[in-house]
């Protein structure tokens, strides 16, 4: 095993506080006066600072500091959050990412100016309560005196932490002079060369609360000794320096007599062990590499199955059955360790809106909904650029601005809503907004424009909508940085297809527009149904499937011609997949209809045999078959052979087009 690379166990962590530091600031722009909000942004501030300087980023700890010195300013409530300072905020987070992932990259002196804009945000500091009043320890209002005996976990330089650092971070809250505390230095004999054996007694004098001392010990606060007695506000002059404690003969370091009992601040019996085991950090190339042993283990399991039903063996079929049990929960577990929530993703766009809505001169809010939606976390990476795409359009061209929306009746702040659900085994995402909507007309003048659509061809409104993720389509009159050359849509629809998902186009003119990302669950394992077309054997992905019905000698007959079944009174157009795989074959007497959905779309799908349900691990196809848009992939049978895996969307709208010509043909008979 190697040596753990601490700088990116930084990076990773400083990567979470900086987001969370970053909802924290857009928050306060709404709620300015939430307190826990300040705490939570300056608690960020205050752990990226400290271990920055513990694993060595002095830059990222520099600049950090100077960022919380100023925003200390709002937490003291000297200083509103108004929404100039969070615009400097974020900017302030962005240069410490920055200097965190690629300092190198770093503009020199953008630091120092973005730091001189804070100060000029946050003014002069207030003024310090008169000397004469009495220090409130509670609210920190006034300076006060406090005695400070500090005794740290033997362990702590092994975990990484520097005590001078600390010291330090105390001297930053005001006057302070300490003494070393050696009563607990044991013999040479039985010292430990990385163990701590001082303590401190510590006099300081300051503005801050009590809260903010013990904010300085955040990380090793569990475990250590400290106790704080206030000592009374500060009187002018130097306060006492403590006298050193000299070490006693047992070397057990008792407080002397007339101290304060040290507070040992711990959590509550056995809550520390639970918070390190509530969580592990895997490095998600290991849970892409156990989920392809899992994929090849489910493979090999379900040859192990056939082999077991050709056999008379009981033992074997028992041992096969426990082999299928175990695979079908380990497979699940797998799945499961995958799964991330949406909502760490959904978080991301709030910055974008709120920039967005700066740089256009638009107000827009933004609404999100089933945030808890759990995803694959490879799809959840690859959902983020589709997403800004829909996003940024919405903005851009959706919603109108605000004198527009108030003579349409509407509020002036436009609204964005990112919505996810579970729909079956597929995962819904949808992006809406409530602006003007598409406008038909001018989607289809583009198309004829560039000899995309002959003028006066009928298509339907889905049909049409196509058209918008075209290369290099936009119906933008002018180009912007935001939009307008067309290549947005284009990445949502690549990126879409290569997750085997959909995508859906509502519009309702003068209402809005909404998006629908229709995504499997996963991307490695999904249940399918398997089905014998000739000699061929296809899967179709269980999740799709609506039913089955057998398609009889008389209805084949009839249906000829005609291409739509008559399903409960619903006419559902299908397809003869042996016509369409050119099949030689001659077909069995008592055919079967798979009826499947994309969406609201139904089509039949016409076989010859259904084998039955099959744990499909799908193998992507290689660049030759790039163009094959019939299938979405393949697997591997328990016999070693290969099954493909049949594109349910790409089928459902062939389906839905033989439907429409078949209807312009009977328009056109009458």
């Amino acid at each position: 095993m190697g040596t753990p690379d601490f700088a990116e166990t930084f990076r990773q962590e400083a990567q979470e506080l900086l987001e969370q530091l970053e909802q924290a600031l857009l928050d306060l722009e709404r709620t300015p006066d939430d307190h826990e909000l300040i705490d939570s942004a300056f608690r960020a501030l205050h752990t990226i600072k400290g271990s920055g300087a513990m694993f060595g980023f002095q830059n990222v700890a520099a600049f950090t500091h100077g960022f919380e010195t100023a925003f200390d300013q709002v937490r003291k409530g000297s200083v509103p959050s108004s929404r100039e300072l969070i615009a400097v905020a974020l900017a302030a987070k962005d240069h410490i990412r920055v200097l965190v992932d690629e300092p190198e990259a770093a503009e020199a002196g953008r630091g120092g100016a973005i730091l001189d804009a804070l100060r000029q945000a946050v003014g002069p500091a207030a003024d310090p309560a008169p000397k004469e009043a009495a220090a409130d320890p509670a609210t920190g209002a006034g300076p006060a005196t406090w005695h400070l005996r500090i005794r740290l976990g033997q362990d702590v330089l092994v975990n990484g932490t520097n005590p001078l650092l600390l010291l330090d971070e105390l001297r930053s809250l005001g006057p302070c002079q300490g003494a070393a505390v050696t009563d607990a230095i044991p013999t040479l004999e039985e010292m430990e060369g990385e163990g701590c054996y001082l303590g401190w007694d510590v006099v300081l004098t300051t503005e801050h609360p009590r809260s903010a001392i013990e904010e300085v010990f955040m990380f090793v606060i569990d475990d250590m000794d400290l106790a704080i007695e206030r000592v009374g506000a500060a009187e002018g002059g130097a306060a006492p320096v403590p006298a050193a404690h000299p070490a006693s003969s047992n070397g057990e370091g008792a407080p002397p007599a007339g101290d304060p009992p040290a507070v040992k601040h711990e959590a509550e019996a056995g809550h520390g062990a639970a918070k390190t085991t509530a969580s592990l950090r895997v490095q998600a190339e290991r849970l892409d590499e156990l989920m392809d042993r899992v994929g090849e283990l489910v493979i090999a399991q379900a040859r192990l199955t056939q082999l077991a039903a050709s056999s008379t063996d009981t033992h074997i079929k028992s041992v096969a059955e426990d082999i299928e049990r175990l695979t079908a929960g380990l497979r699940d577990t797998t799945m499961g360790i995958r799964m991330v929530p949406i909502g760490s993703l959904f978080g991301r766009f709030r910055r974008l809106v709120h920039d967005l809505s700066r740089d256009l001169g638009k107000q827009v809010e933004l609404a999100t909904i089933g945030e808890e939606t759990e995803l694959d976390k490879t799809m959840i990476e690859r959902l983020a650029d589709p997403l800004v795409h829909l996003i940024r359009n919405a903005i851009d061209h959706g919603l109108e601005d605000p004198q527009s929306r108030a003579a349409a009746g509407k509020q002036e702040t436009g609204r964005i809503r990112l919505i996810a659900r579970h729909a079956g085994a597929e995962v819904l995402v949808t992006v809406s907004d409530d602006g003007r909507g598409l406008d038909g007309e001018r989607i289809r003048a583009k198309a004829e424009e560039l000899g995309l659509l002959a003028p006066g061809t009928a298509l339907t409104d889905a049909e049409l909508y196509q058209f918008l993720f075209h290369p290099g389509f936009s119906t933008a009159h002018e180009i912007s940085a935001v939009s307008g050359r067309g290549v947005g849509m284009d990445v949502v629809k690549r990126t879409i297809e290569t997750l085997r998902g959909a995508i859906d186009i509502a519009t309702t003119p003068g209402q809005g527009t909404q998006v629908t990302l229709r995504l499997p669950l996963t991307l490695a394992i999904i249940e399918g149904l398997l089905v014998r077309i000739g000699e061929g054997r296809y899967a179709i992905p269980l999740s799709a499937i609506e039913e089955c019905v057998e398609l009889s000698a008389a209805d084949d007959t009839r249906s000829e011609g005609r291409s739509f079944l008559n399903i409960r009174g619903d006419l559902v157009p299908f397809l003869r997949l042996r016509e369409l795989f050119e099949t030689d074959t001659a077909p069995d007497p008592y055919q079967k209809v798979v009826i499947v959905s994309s969406g609201d779309l139904r089509v039949g799908l016409v076989v010859d045999q259904i084998i039955g349900s099959h744990q499909t691990v799908i193998k992507s196809l290689s660049k030759l078959h790039a163009d094959v848009d019939t299938f979405s992939g393949a697997t591997i049978l328990g016999d070693g052979t290969v099954a493909l895996i049949l594109d349910i969307g790409h089928l459902v709208e062939r389906g839905q087009a033989r439907e429409e010509k078949l209807k312009a043909r009977q328009v056109e008979a009458v």
